[in-house]
C-alpha cells in the first residue's frame, strides 16, 4: 500500500477512488467491479472487492475510515494506560463497542477506537453521558473485540460497587448537609464527578436494558431513592448516599441542556441516546421539593414499542370493529383511560396502519412521544400560547385527511375537533375517563351540545394495561372462593376453566410477570345510543344500551384474558371494576 495521502484529500470520495489513491486497485478493476455490482442489487462494492480477493478486510476498513475523514489505527498491541481505560465504564464500552485509547486532560478530549464508521452516534452519546469532547478513529473488528475482552472482560460493574466507590469519595462527602449552599462552580464540578457519571450511566443503561418505562431519583429527609418502573410497577434500587442528590440532578441537567443554577423552578428537557443501535429518548422532568430536586426520566425506547394493531391485545372481533372505526372517512374516535394506560400507543398504532402516500396525517401532542416517518407532528407549547385549540385551527388550514389531537382538555378544543370532523376529517383524540360510556358525560360537562356529540363521535375505546404472566414460570392453580368473589364469580361459573400465575424466575426478575397487554372496551355509536344521548340519558343507561349493541366491558375482557392464561386474577381486579360495584 502506498503512503497514505492527507485525510482531507480522501474525505467524501468514492471508495474506488480512495483505493486507487492508496495504490491498491486500478481504474480498470474498479470499472469491472462496478459492472458486477449492477447485476447484484443491494451488494456493497467493498464486499465485491473482498470476494474477488482484490483487498482484505483491514484494507477496506482503512478506506472506509478515510472516506469519513477518520484516522485508522491498529490497536492490537497498543498499551493503553489504566486511567484512560477507566474513563469509560465497562458496560458502556461493550454496549457502544468502543475502546478509549488516549485522554487529554487540558482539553478534556477523549480519543476512542471503533470498528464501524456508521457508529458515529456512539461518540455523540459518549459526549452526552460522560461530558468529554470525543474524537474517533477506526480499527479492525478483531482488534477491537480483543481489546474489549482484555480491558473490560472482568470489569462487570454493578450499582452496589459504584455506590461503595461514591461513599469512599472524600470530595463528594464534603457536600453532606449542604443542599442550598452550593455555588455554581461547585455544581459544575459535581456534575463532572467521574463516580457520579459512572453511576448515572449504569442506572440509565440498566433501565433501558430491563425495559423500564420511567426512572425516578427522589430526595427525602433522610435518604435518596432510585426507582425503576417496569410493566407499570415501581422497583427500588440500592439507594446511594443522600449527599450525591445535587450531583446527580446537576449531571442529568447538563445532559438535558437545562439550567444547573436554577433549583427553585420545575424544568423539562430531553436526552437522545442510541443504545444497542436503537434510538432511545429520555424525557426529563425536574421538580423542586422540600428536600431537593426530584428527577423523573421517561424512557421512550422506540425499539420496544410495537406500533402494530395486531400486537396490542385486541381480540379478533374487537380488532375488526376497531379497524372499521379508524377507516371511516370522517368523525371522531376517542381513546380513553387513566395516565399510563397505553392510549398514545393505541392511537399511534392506528396512525401507523393508516399512514400511506395518499393520506396526510397531522398530530398535535404534548409532548410528541414517537417520531414517525410520514406524519407531521406538532409539539404543544402552553407557555408561549401554542395550545391544542390554537394548533388545531392552523392544522385544519394544512389540508389534512386525519388529525390526532393529543387530548381534549377544554370546550374550545372539543368544538374545533367537532367542526373538523363535520368538514370531512377523521379526528383521533384521548380523554381521561374510567370507561367508554362515561366519556359522553365528560364531553357534555365540557359544554358540548348533545347534537354535536351524536353528529361527530363514531366510537369510544376505553383501555387498561395488565401485566402478562411470564411464559417461563407460568403455573396452573385453583383460585380460592375469595379470589373468585373479587371477580364477582361463583365456583360454578368457572367450572372447566384454568387459572395461571407466574412463580417468579430469573427471566422476569422474580416478579412472575413479563410485558403488558391491553384490555379494551369498544363502544360504537348506533341510532339507539345517539337517541339516548339526545335525551340526556344517564351513563348507566348508555352502558346498558352499548352492551346490548355488542360492547364487552373491560372486566369481561379481563376475565377472557384470565381464562386464556395471559394474565392473573390480581391484575384484572386491580385494573377493572365490576359492573355491580
Amino acid at each position: 500500500m502506498e503512503k497514505m495521502p492527507p485525510l482531507d484529500q480522501l474525505r467524501g470520495r468514492t471508495l474506488g477512488r480512495i483505493l486507487t489513491k492508496l495504490g491498491l486497485l486500478t481504474r480498470e478493476q474498479i470499472h469491472d467491479c462496478l459492472q458486477m455490482q449492477q447485476k447484484r442489487p443491494g451488494v456493497k462494492i467493498g464486499q465485491i472487492f473482498i470476494e474477488l480477493g482484490l483487498i482484505d478486510q483491514s484494507q477496506l476498513q482503512i478506506a472506509l475510515a478515510a472516506q469519513r475523514g477518520m484516522e485508522y489505527i491498529s490497536i492490537g498491541n497498543m498499551d493503553i494506560p489504566s486511567d484512560v481505560v477507566e474513563k469509560v465504564p465497562a458496560q458502556m464500552a461493550k454496549t457502544y463497542r468502543i475502546v478509549p485509547i488516549s485522554y487529554n486532560k487540558e482539553l478534556n478530549e477523549l480519543k476512542v477506537a471503533l470498528d464501524n464508521p456508521d457508529n458515529f452516534r456512539a461518540t455523540d452519546d459518549l459526549s452526552t453521558l460522560m461530558g468529554f469532547k470525543v474524537s474517533a478513529c477506526m480499527t479492525d473488528t478483531a482488534a477491537l473485540e480483543a481489546s474489549l475482552k482484555k480491558f473490560y472482560e472482568t470489569k462487570e460493574e454493578n450499582i452496589n460497587a459504584l455506590i461503595s466507590e461514591i461513599q469512599d469519595d472524600s470530595y463528594l462527602a464534603e457536600f453532606e448537609g449542604r443542599n442550598q449552599s452550593i455555588d455554581l462552580s461547585e455544581l459544575k464540578e459535581l456534575s463532572n464527578s467521574n463516580p457520579v457519571k459512572k453511576l448515572l450511566n449504569l442506572v440509565l443503561l440498566q433501565a433501558i436494558r430491563d425495559k423500564a418505562s420511567d426512572i425516578h431519583f427522589e430526595p427525602f429527609e433522610t435518604e435518596y431513592k432510585m426507582r425503576y418502573r417496569i410493566d407499570g410497577v415501581l422497583y427500588e434500587m440500592v439507594p446511594p448516599p443522600k449527599y450525591i442528590a445535587t450531583a446527580l440532578s446537576s449531571r442529568i441537567k447538563v445532559m438535558a441542556n437545562l439550567d444547573i443554577a436554577e433549583r427553585r423552578l420545575p424544568q423539562d428537557g430531553r436526552i437522545s441516546l442510541t443504545v444497542g443501535g436503537n434510538p432511545v429518548d429520555l424525557r426529563v422532568s425536574v421538580l423542586p421539593t422540600m428536600f431537593g430536586e426530584s428527577v423523573v426520566l421517561r424512557v421512550l425506547d422506540r425499539s420496544q414499542v410495537s406500533l402494530n394493531l395486531d400486537k396490542l391485545g385486541l381480540r379478533v372481533d374487537e380488532l375488526k370493529v376497531f379497524r372499521q372505526l379508524i377507516s371511516k372517512p370522517n368523525g371522531i374516535v376517542i381513546v380513553t383511560g387513566p395516565t399510563g394506560s397505553g392510549k398514545t400507543t393505541t392511537l399511534y398504532s392506528a396512525l401507523s396502519e393508516l399512514n400511506d402516500l395518499e393520506t396526510k396525517i397531522i398530530t398535535t401532542e404534548d409532548p410528541v412521544e414517537y417520531d414517525i416517518d410520514g406524519l407531521i407532528q406538532v409539539q404543544i407549547k402552553q407557555d408561549i400560547g401554542l395550545t391544542f385549540a390554537k394548533c388545531l385551527r392552523s392544522i385544519l388550514r394544512q389540508d389534512p385527511d386525519i388529525v390526532m389531537v393529543g387530548e381534549v382538555r377544554d370546550l374550545e378544543t372539543a368544538e374545533i375537533a367537532a367542526q373538523a370532523s363535520l368538514t370531512g376529517h377523521l379526528v383521533f383524540t384521548t380523554l381521561h375517563t374510567n370507561d367508554a360510556p362515561s366519556s359522553i358525560a365528560r364531553l357534555l360537562d365540557l359544554g358540548i351540545e348533545p347534537f354535536l356529540v351524536t353528529a361527530t363521535v363514531e366510537g369510544i375505546v376505553a383501555q387498561r394495561l395488565v401485566r402478562k404472566i411470564c411464559e417461563n414460570c407460568k403455573t396452573g392453580f385453583e383460585p380460592t372462593d375469595l379470589q373468585l368473589r373479587e371477580l364477582g364469580l361463583l365456583p360454578d361459573d368457572v367450572k372447566g376453566k384454568k387459572f395461571f400465575y407466574g412463580r417468579g424466575c430469573s427471566k422476569c426478575n422474580k416478579t412472575g410477570y413479563k410485558g403488558r397487554i391491553g384490555l379494551f372496551e369498544i363502544m360504537t355509536f348506533n341510532d339507539r345510543i345517539r337517541e339516548l344521548i339526545m335525551n340526556h340519558a344517564s351513563t348507566t343507561v348508555l352502558r346498558s344500551a352499548a352492551q346490548k349493541g355488542g360492547m364487552k366491558l373491560l372486566r369481561d375482557n379481563g376475565l377472557l384474558a384470565i381464562y386464556d392464561g395471559v394474565t392473573t386474577i390480581d391484575e384484572v381486579v386491580k385494573e377493572t371494576i365490576s359492573e355491580a360495584m
